[in-house]
C-alpha cells in the first residue's frame, strides 16, 4: 500500500495562497458591514456587476480576430435570445443561465449538422 505524502512546501504554499486569496474578499465586506454607506455609493455599488458583465460580454462579441463563421461566432447568436430575457426579466441570475444555455443549445444543434 502506498502512502501519501506531503511536502511541507507545497503546504505552505497553498495555505499562503488561501490566506492571500481570502483577506482581500473578506476584509472589505467586514469593513463595510460594519459601517453605513451613502445612498449615492449604494446606488453606485448596485451598477457595478452589470458594468462587469457587459464588459465581459463586449470583449466576447466585439474583440474577435478569428474569420466571420458561424462556428467561431455562435455567441453572436446567443447573445439575440439572451439581450431579449435581460430586458424582460432584469435579472443577472437569469440572462447569465439564458446565456449559457444558449450557447449550449447552438454548439450542440452545430455539432448535429452535416459538414
Amino acid at each position: 500500500m502506498e502512502t501519501l505524502t506531503i511536502r511541507w512546501d507545497v503546504l505552505l504554499i497553498i495555505l499562503g495562497a488561501a490566506v492571500v486569496t481570502f483577506i482581500p474578499r473578506v476584509l472589505p465586506l467586514m469593513l463595510l458591514s460594519r459601517i453605513e454607506l451613502p445612498h449615492w455609493a449604494v446606488r453606485w455599488l448596485h451598477y457595478v456587476p452589470i458594468a462587469v458583465m457587459a464588459a465581459l460580454i463586449g470583449q466576447a462579441l466585439f474583440v474577435r480576430e478569428d474569420p466571420w463563421t458561424l462556428e467561431n461566432h455562435i455567441e453572436w447568436l446567443a447573445a439575440i435570445p439572451t439581450f431579449l430575457i435581460a430586458i424582460r426579466t432584469r435579472s443577472l441570475l437569469w440572462t447569465v443561465i439564458a446565456g449559457v444555455a444558449a450557447v449550449m443549445l447552438l454548439r450542440g444543434s452545430l455539432a448535429l449538422l452535416p459538414g
